[in-house]
């Protein structure tokens, strides 16, 4: 029991503090789905360089999805904003921050290979094109709900079943 109670309190430590690999940060990630019966999630968090160079997120891995990808909304000539994939991935500046949020660049998790739940963790490997591999286990937060004037309008309505 004794040693259930120290991996549960190692655990808490390691997700309070930001993953770091050759100057990559990432910090305040969570994850969530529209609901436990969605077959889709999403991962947002802020990435931090403190490098001399950029850097560029690449790509994703994931085994809770059977896909997993760099998603942006774009909006269409309508002014409906429409999740796609973000193929070259997202630069991160040398010195600065990329922030992955609802409304806006994010991770996407397709097909889940089991429902997100409140206070459960989803693994994650974010890939950089300088920075290498950092693997972490992203805290799901089901209740927390988009930045002010995030996630509704602009056909956000549409995508609530993604996650996103």
């Amino acid at each position: 029991m004794k040693r259930i109670l120290s991996l549960a309190a190692a655990t808490t430590v390691a997700l309070a503090f930001p993953a770091l690999a050759e100057g990559i940060s990432i910090s305040e990630a969570y994850a969530r789905s529209a609901s436990p019966s969605a077959m889709t999630g999403a991962a947002f968090m802020t990435i931090s360089n403190a490098g001399p160079e950029d850097d560029r997120l690449v790509a994703v891995r994931s085994d809770a999805a059977e896909r997993v990808e760099l998603h942006t909304h774009m909006i269409d000539a309508n002014g409906v904003a429409r999740m796609v994939e973000v193929e070259d991935g997202f630069v991160i500046p040398a010195g600065g921050t990329h922030v992955l949020e609802r409304g806006g660049d994010h991770v996407m998790f397709l097909g889940l290979t089991a429902p997100f739940e409140q206070g459960g963790t989803v693994p994650l490997t974010l890939v950089f094109e300088k920075a290498g591999e950092i693997a972490l286990e992203v805290p799901v937060d089901m209740s927390r709900g988009p930045a002010p004037g995030m996630g509704q309008g602009h056909g956000h309505g549409a995508m609530q079943g993604h996650g996103g």
